[in-house]
């Protein structure tokens, strides 16, 4: 991005959206800022997102907008989060975010008002290798949020900019101090964004969203006790449960069809592969053999890829704990996003 070009710089208010803005300014661009008003609790976006991010630019002498996406947060975010539990899976509302609202609407915004790339916070990169955009993981491989990234379409690529890829986190805390930025000391955001209970359970009953109780049975069918409802209740979980067994029991799988939390050992969680929809590629040329990441936290684990219709079967190398219905898997080539997909299946035996 040689020319002066017009950047809408996405702001929630925090630091690396505040630097983001920062350096696309004093690159000489023509920048303003825009915030996505989301109606969400202030505990998670600070005491007030648009007013913080109003402040910086003021400070950089840009425009700064505020665009009221709160029904669509609502309907594709906040509606989805709630629906899949219910449905027994554990859904990512980060990357619903990024589908829907600042990769879908924001985007659509920017060009309509006249810009010629969106840009945000985000640690990741891009490159373009003989006319053709590469989606990359940040220089900083620590704060690496292109996990959360892969539902950008591939086309949309060429209209986007991480100003942050190149930089190391401390640095970025570095720059918006010199700059004085009125954010430069603001504490990172964590979790989600919408919930500001200790725990999802207690979001749950908080807006008085209830599902009914059932039974905890192991893989054999044999009932070891009551569950609250499948809501409370993820893979992997150990703890909550309220039974007693000779050997530690973990949540295996949530059947909310039959309203059931079935329990096994740890060798139970793990499962060769998975069935993925609503899939997203970034590339024609999906390799067979790569690297797949089903959790943000999790290491890239070898895989084959094989698309079936508008899915992906996904088998690993090694068997993989903790396969959720509803997270999102990630697939990546050296550090290369290539698409990803949403987890509808696990795999357990290589007979699905």
């Amino acid at each position: 991005m040689a020319a002066r070009k017009k950047v809408l710089a996405a702001m929630s208010g925090g630091v690396d959206s505040s630097v983001a803005a920062l350096v696309l300014v004093e690159a000489g661009h023509e920048v303003a800022g825009a915030t996505m008003s989301l109606d969400v609790p202030a505990r998670r976006r600070g005491a007030d997102a648009a007013s913080d991010a109003k402040q910086v630019c003021n400070r950089l002498g840009i425009a700064h907008f505020v665009f009221d996406f709160a029904a669509l947060m609502q309907e594709r975010v906040i509606g989805k989060f709630t629906a899949e539990y219910l449905q027994g899976r554990t859904p990512n509302p980060c990357v619903d975010c990024n589908r829907h609202l600042k990769f879908g609407k924001l985007l659509q915004k920017a060009r309509a008002m006249g810009f010629d790339y969106l840009a945000t916070g985000h640690y990741a990169r891009l490159e373009n290798e003989k006319g053709t955009w590469h989606l990359l993981r940040p220089q900083d491989t620590i704060k690496d949020q292109t996990y959360f990234l892969y539902p950008i379409r591939k086309e949309d690529l060429s209209s986007i900019l991480f100003p942050l890829g190149e930089l190391p986190k401390n640095e970025v805390r570095t720059l918006a101090k010199k700059a004085g930025l009125p954010v430069a000391q603001k504490a990172e955001s964590q979790d989600i964004c919408f919930v500001t209970q200790e725990n999802y359970g207690q979001y749950f009953q908080e807006k008085n969203i209830s599902a009914p109780a059932g039974e905890i049975v192991d893989k054999a069918g044999k009932v070891l006790g009551k569950h609250r409802g499948v809501i409370y209740y993820t893979i992997g979980q150990r703890g909550g449960l309220g039974i007693s067994a000779k050997t530690p029991l973990y949540v295996v799988e949530i059947n909310a069809e039959k309203n059931k939390v079935i329990v096994g050992e740890k060798k139970d969680l793990f499962s060769i592969g998975l069935i993925a929809g609503d899939v997203n590629l970034l590339t024609d040329d999906l390799p067979v053999e790569i690297e797949a990441k089903i959790r943000y936290r999790k290491k890239p684990a070898r895989c084959s890829v094989i698309r079936e219709g508008e899915k992906l079967r996904v088998i690993f190398k090694e068997p993989q704990e903790s396969i959720t219905p509803g997270q999102s898997v990630v697939l990546y080539r050296d550090d290369e996003l290539l698409g990803g997909g949403e987890i509808e299946a696990v795999i357990r035996d290589g007979k699905r």
